[in-house]
């Protein structure tokens, strides 16, 4: 079970709780069984003789009748004329009140021991779950982009929020279950052995086939929990993209179709649940019936006995079966600590798979820091492929001088995004290398890299956030001038300052509250905040209408003065400008110039112009 040793490691930084936790679970372990223990002078005062012995009334001392008797019987006595002279009084009514006195005590230490075990336990739980979430999710962030493309939303939220606290449950079992409830069973089976080891060793026979069913249920139930488990990721996945894609959806009359899908994983689910709580309630039963045979054997054979006078006294026997009874609550619990652990467990595995997966990009052991770009950024004979896929980049050799613009054109799946991700670093190349300054990419720090960079792209991700936090997403301290002013560069003050609460709008999950054009210039805002020395535009107008293209072009315009910026441009008007034009198709580059001089040749740019404007212009043709 290495993820189970994996989940305790988690523990450290509360060892403190977990002492303290422990020491209660002694002292309510302690007073649970001084509870069944005075139940023999309560017995005796009950329904004994009028003439109870006390210590002033035995003419030996215990230490005396001690030596004079020999092995458990001896003790037995021992321990009970101890606890008689602490509270056997003169009289019946004398010992009774004594008696209510003690086991108030008693009752009162028990239950603020289990209050501070409880409160002490759900600290450490809790905050070992606290901890194991927040590794989990710091290490989706370190990991590669091509992770996320193989993963679906769902199923990584599912791992963060439903597994984790699936683990809870294998945390609570080990350092709960397995400390407070085996301290129960051991001081009661003193108790027992101490009254009778013969009706002890009676009470034992079954006990291996119980663990055996108690195995057998676990395994079986780690199986359940898994496919219980994929089914709730399932069910995360479904809900996320459907709500995600709402729009889509109801374009095309899918609510039906989407809600059948959806209840059938629910259906699913909720069988998955059913097979694990069958299996998972099998263990109590089993417990509590083979508890009961043998407490029915005991109580045939040792009532027979005490009729008999040839084994114990009353109040013994019954003592007995009280501690033997009150054995049979912790043994249930232990019966489920299996089941608990089996299933946080399957969830662990879930959980630990992300945690151990490396991340395709990261730091060289030697990286260094970049600030800007002083000369340029070289591509020498970059090539690229997708895990295991076919060639998306083929021998790329371009070099970008410093505070130049360039637009990358092309026909869609032609490597152009592939081409400025690997500037973002978001992958490596398969064979060559990128250069800033003359240094790998790869020897430069991530942070650095993105640091400097800003990239705005067709698909705007806003946070459900106000306008000023996520113009300066990140940057807590930034003045409300600042962000005015980047909005203004942005052509997005305007709209803005028409909102309902200004820069303090709320503006809802992925900024649906603003329109396209909207969102667009809330993005270049950012940008602009950041002030980055490398930008990337991927496709950043495709999706607006005219005027809003108008107005985040100039806002782009102005952004990109003096910065060395990439644009991947699908409308070839908004490129004009560029210092350089680069034509890829194929994974290659096949024409590089600027856009005067690439009109004039034969060629793809100039084809893809020509297309481009009779679909924008077909008046112009009769004309």
């Amino acid at each position: 079970m290495p993820h189970y040793f994996r989940v305790l490691a988690y523990v450290k930084p509360y060892w403190r709780f977990m002492a303290g936790a422990a020491g209660c679970m002694i002292v309510f372990a302690v007073m649970s069984s001084m509870t069944v223990w005075i139940a023999l002078p309560l017995l005796q005062t009950l329904f004994g003789a009028d003439d109870l012995q006390t210590s002033a009334a035995v003419a030996a001392t215990p230490a005396e009748r001690l030596q004079e008797s020999t092995g458990l019987t001896g003790l037995r006595e021992s321990l009970k004329q101890m606890t008689n002279d602490i509270i056997v009084g003169d009289s019946k009514m004398e010992t009774l009140e004594t008696l209510c006195l003690v086991i108030f005590i008693v009752l009162v230490m028990k239950n603020i021991s289990g209050y501070l075990q409880a409160y002490l336990m759900a600290f450490a739980e809790n905050g070992v779950i606290k901890d194991l979430r927040n590794a989990l999710y710091r290490h989706l962030h370190r990991l590669s982009l091509a992770y996320f493309h193989r993963e679906r939303t769902g199923e990584l939220i599912s791992r963060v929020t439903y597994d984790v606290m699936q683990i809870n449950g294998a945390v609570s079992a080990a350092f709960g279950t397995l400390i407070k409830e085996p301290l129960l069973v051991l001081l009661h089976l003193v108790i027992i052995v101490i009254l009778s080891w013969q009706l002890t060793l009676a009470t034992f026979v079954l006990l291996p086939f119980s663990l055996v069913a108690i195995g057998l249920v676990g395994r079986r139930l780690r199986r359940s929990s898994t496919v219980s488990q994929e089914s709730m990721a399932d069910l995360t996945s479904t809900l996320q993209e459907t709500v995600s894609g709402i729009r889509v959806v109801k374009a095309f009359a899918m609510e039906s179709f989407e809600t059948a899908k959806f209840v059938k994983q629910t259906e699913h689910y909720f069988r998955t649940l059913l097979r694990m709580t069958r299996i998972r309630n099998l263990a109590s039963p089993v417990t509590e019936i083979l508890g009961g045979v043998v407490g029915l054997a005991v109580l045939w054979y040792g009532g027979t006995k005490v009729i008999s006078g040839t084994l114990l006294a009353p109040e013994d026997f019954l003592t007995f079966l009280l501690a033997m009874f009150s054995m049979l609550k912790p043994l249930k619990e232990l019966g489920q600590v299996n089941n608990r652990i089996q299933e946080g467990m399957a969830a662990a595995d879930r959980v630990f798979s992300i945690l151990d997966t490396s991340p395709d990009v990261v730091d060289a052991t030697d990286a260094v820091s970049i600030d800007g770009v002083r000369k340029d950024i070289h591509f020498d004979h970059v090539s690229f492929r997708y895990d295991e896929g076919s060639q998306v980049l083929h021998d790329i050799n371009l070099t970008v001088p410093a505070g130049d613009v360039v637009a990358v054109v092309g026909p869609s799946g032609g490597g152009k995004s592939t081409l400025v991700d690997l500037v973002a670093r978001f992958y490596d190349p398969t064979h060559g290398a990128i250069l800033i300054d003359g240094t790998d990419l790869r020897s430069l720090t991530l942070s650095s890299v993105r640091g400097n960079m800003g990239i705005v792209t067709q698909e705007v991700i806003l946070f459900n956030d106000t306008v000023r936090n996520n113009i300066a997403y990140g940057m807590d301290e930034i003045p409300l001038e600042q962000v005015v002013a980047a909005a203004v560069a942005a052509n997005a003050d305007t709209f803005v300052q028409q909102l309902d609460s200004g820069y303090d709008t709320l503006l809802g999950e992925r900024g649906v509250r603003l329109s396209g054009g909207q969102r667009q210039r809330i993005a270049i805002a950012r940008a602009i905040l950041k002030d980055p020395e490398i930008l990337i535009f991927d496709e950043a107008t495709s999706a607006l209408d005219t005027e809003s293209e108008l107005l985040v072009q100039e806002a782009i315009d102005r952004l990109m003065k003096g910065r060395t910026a990439f644009v991947i441009a699908h409308r070839l008007s908004t490129i004009q400008n560029a210092d350089r034009v680069v034509v890829v198709d194929d994974g290659r580059i096949v024409q590089s110039g600027t856009h005067a001089i690439l009109l004039r040749e034969p060629g793809l740019y100039r084809k893809l112009h020509d297309l481009q404007f009779q679909d924008e212009a077909p008046d112009a043709r009769g004309k």
